[in-house]
């Protein structure tokens, strides 16, 4: 995956501040900072609601692999 150092981060910021301008560059930043936070917060619920999926279907199975074993028994001891 490529790196970016701070030669290119620096080269960036000011091709943007030529294009936005000095005036509106902080209110873009600003905006741009904005919309990350909510994609952040966004990846991080959808992680959260698929842990939380996937640690019932886990207890799910765990509950038939237990029925299925006292099932055996019960037949067993018949």
């Amino acid at each position: 995956m490529p790196q970016i150092g701070w030669l290119e981060i620096l080269i960036i910021v000011s091709i943007a501040i030529i294009v936005v301008g000095p005036k509106d560059f902080p209110i873009m930043i600003k905006k741009i900072g904005s919309w990350v936070g909510s994609i952040k917060r966004y990846v991080n619920n959808i992680q959260s609601q698929v842990t939380e999926v996937s640690n019932i279907d886990i207890n799910e199975e765990k509950d038939l692999k237990e029925d299925i074993k006292t099932k055996n028994n019960n037949d067993k001891n018949v």
